[in-house]
């Protein structure tokens, strides 16, 4: 894409039970299209993006991190190898090279590389350079959380960024950058948001949660996680068929066997195109 690099970042893995990623619907058709091991689990990853443009380099996610208890990860399975620092270095990239990072939304999955413990066990800034931003609405259901959520919300996971004056509230939907558009949706958590990455060669989506993996795509097919699921499949409806309309590449965070996606909509609803990696996409889009 001219002037402009993406970069996936892996951060990780973890497992999440197949009923709650897939809520109401039943094993016997979800399992089909992702695969689940003895216990239920599905493999997700924790995929971030990185977008370069070269005066400003923007994480969008930061994955887990690695401060929670061990009992608490072990709840999560964690696998593979790949973390935020090494994915990022591997990349040719520093964490002070991070002018902006861009964070869907602050539960652990998504916000827990932002800050470290150093020897002290004291909680470190890892982006110094960088602005955070997140919405408004999601900054106030994590320092007043409901019921539900309460439990996936940590306080150093945020509280550091705020304290260095770091923290950049989002309000309302738009760009806030070159290139770079935000919209912010409240079927998932309350301020969620969706960034789309514009280019004059095309327009890349970074999923999140509103669509965590590719068959999730189906309308109804929308995970326990969600507080408003009705608000969600609005939500993912009026997405999709803009995606449709504009070829809109969708990137997926969560997504462990695949990257990226196209849409069209067929006999049987909303479906996936053509699949890529990110790579992939990138070069079919810059005509190299």
């Amino acid at each position: 894409m001219s002037g402009m690099k993406l970069v996936k970042i892996e951060t990780g893995n973890f497992m999440a039970d197949g009923g709650a990623l897939f809520g109401v619907i039943p094993k016997v058709m979800w399992q089909k299209k992702y695969p689940a091991d003895e216990d239920n689990y599905c493999n997700l990853a924790m995929r971030c993006l990185l977008v370069d443009m070269g005066d400003r380099k923007v994480l969008i996610d930061t994955g887990a991190g690695a401060k929670q208890s061990d009992k608490f990860f072990s709840w999560h399975r964690l696998n593979s190898e790949a973390n935020l620092l090494d994915s990022l270095t591997s990349a040719g990239y520093k964490p002070s090279d991070i002018t902006d990072v861009i964070l869907t939304h602050l539960h652990w999955d998504h916000c827990g590389g932002c800050v470290y413990y150093d020897e002290r066990d004291k909680p470190m800034v890892r982006f110094e350079n960088a602005n955070h931003w997140v919405s408004e609405t999601q900054w106030q259901n994590y320092v007043a959380p409901n019921s539900r959520e309460g439990v996936v919300y940590f306080r150093d996971n945020m509280q550091p960024i705020y304290e260095a004056g770091l923290l950049k509230l989002v309000e309302k939907d738009g760009m806030i950058m070159d290139n770079i558009e935000l919209r912010i949706l409240n079927g998932h958590t309350q301020g969620n948001m969706l960034p789309i990455i514009h280019s004059p060669n095309g327009s890349l989506a970074f999923m999140g949660d509103v669509i965590p993996v590719l068959p999730s795509i189906g309308l109804p097919w929308v995970s326990a996680y969600d507080t408003k699921p009705l608000e969600s499949i609005e939500e993912k409806q009026t997405f999709l068929k803009e995606a449709v309309e504009k070829e809109i590449c969708l990137f997926f965070e969560h997504d462990y066997y695949t990257e990226c996606a196209t849409i069209t909509y067929g006999s049987k609803g909303f479906e996936a195109e053509n699949l890529f990696t990110l790579n992939e996409w990138s070069h079919r889009n810059s005509g190299v």
